[in-house]
């Protein structure tokens, strides 16, 4: 199936030359909060987006002063949109409901997003809390406005960050940071974001899409092939020993070697011009 553009359920997507796939969270006026009906939706475009090879690079970002501002709580029916996913029980209402919706819904989301073999990037426009948080986190780039505020912030409702945000945190700051940040119920603005780690640029709100949109082209064009296996095995060294490291890269190097994005590199090195990758995209 091909990616789908258009309105959906809290966000809408579009896709950008040469393939950038673009969510925009689009309820402003409820700061563009998530409900498990957006996931179920998010997580079907995301799998689209995997599959669909004219799909490279996958953007998010959202309206108004919010990134998205984590769980919507309100129970106001959303706007109508079409629909890709049929409605399920909600889950939630009891012990067992809230570990089943976390795992099927709520974590799932982060995971499809971790999971693409795609890169991904977060344009953080304005606050990035809770489930926004944990979403730009699972993305493999993010770039802030200056008018963005990033925190999780569970603990003033005595809540946990249960998305996967912990582990995130963990991965990007280390334990310490990390429980000085969640422990204090941190909201820190973007140039200190930037300081820990959690972001890669902070640029003016005007410039945030233009700056991002730049950057998903310079990925977009770059050798898909190697690009989305080497994201992986980045990935995977963060968790596997030194000698299971090298077998994966090995293995991995296999592929892309003998990939016709390769030859094009090394024709291109030699007649001293810019390489033309990914003629196989056709």
């Amino acid at each position: 199936m091909a990616f789908t553009s258009g309105q959906f359920p809290g966000f809408e997507t579009a896709i950008h030359e040469p393939g950038i796939a673009v969510f925009t969270f689009n309820q402003p006026e409820r700061l563009n909060g998530l409900t498990q009906a957006v996931k179920r939706e998010l997580i079907e475009q995301l799998t689209q987006a995997q599959m669909d090879d004219a799909v490279r690079v996958v953007v998010f970002t959202g309206t108004g002063r919010a990134f998205c501002a984590g769980d919507d709580i309100t129970g106001r029916p959303l706007p109508p949109a079409p629909h890709l996913m049929p409605d399920i029980f909600p889950g939630h209402r009891e012990a067992i409901g809230t570990y089943e919706g976390l795992r099927v819904h709520s974590q799932t989301v982060n995971s499809a997003i971790r999971n693409l073999d795609k890169l991904s990037i977060a344009a953080l426009n304005g606050i990035a809390i809770q489930t926004g948080l944990s979403l730009a986190l699972a993305c493999d780039f993010r770039i802030a406005s200056t008018e963005a505020r990033l925190g999780s912030a569970t603990l003033r409702f005595g809540l946990l960050p249960d998305e996967g945000g912990q582990y995130l945190l963990v991965q990007l700051m280390g334990v310490a940071r990390t429980m000085d940040f969640l422990m204090r119920k941190k909201i820190v603005p973007a140039s200190e974001a930037l300081d820990l780690g959690l972001v890669h640029e902070v640029v003016p709100p005007d410039e945030l899409l233009p700056w991002t949109m730049a950057l998903a082209a310079e990925l977009a064009n770059g050798p898909q092939v190697a690009m989305r296996l080497l994201k992986r095995t980045i990935y995977n060294a963060d968790e596997m020993t030194w000698a299971h490291a090298l077998d994966d890269i090995a293995a991995k190097t296999a592929i892309s070697d003998h990939h016709p994005d390769a030859r094009e590199g090394v024709a291109a090195f030699r007649e001293r011009r810019e390489p033309r990758f990914n003629g196989w995209l056709g």
